[in-house]
């Protein structure tokens, strides 16, 4: 088993969250799973930012020891396995669309879709429960 990132880390919670998250991947790998639909290995490598396979491999294990995301073998294909948001994965949510405005307001090139943006100010709370209950399904 993995040792947890986060064990000599624990009080401050910046630091704590730096231990995680301390490096762009494992937040890409995040948004994935959040935003676009990912759950297999390929669709992280294929994401388009051009992550290694090491790198990848190391991300997902440290999310998964951390009880951040889970890995369970894929029902309909015996040879690759599902990642999954847990609970403690899905309570990143509210961050993570605080960075995104934050991002959008700032970064004059972003991504975000404005439809996403406007959703987003007008009303935070109903987007997160639309998200998780789309996750959930």
């Amino acid at each position: 088993m993995t040792k947890k990132t986060t064990e000599d880390w624990n009080g401050c919670p910046i630091r704590y969250s730096a231990a995680i998250f301390g490096n762009k991947w494992c937040m890409l790998i995040l948004r994935d799973l959040m935003f676009k639909e990912a759950k297999y290995y390929a669709d992280f490598l294929n994401a388009g930012e051009g992550i290694s396979t090491n790198i990848l491999a190391n991300c997902l294990v440290k999310l998964e020891a951390e009880g951040i995301v889970s890995k369970h073998p894929d029902p309909e294909h015996g040879k690759r396995y599902v990642y999954a948001l847990t609970d403690k994965g899905l309570g990143l949510l509210p961050a993570l669309l605080e960075i995104m405005d934050w991002a959008e307001i700032w970064d004059d090139q972003t991504e975000v879709p404005p439809e996403f943006v406007k959703e987003l100010r007008l009303d935070r709370a109903a987007l997160a429960e639309k998200i998780i209950r789309n996750l959930k399904s």
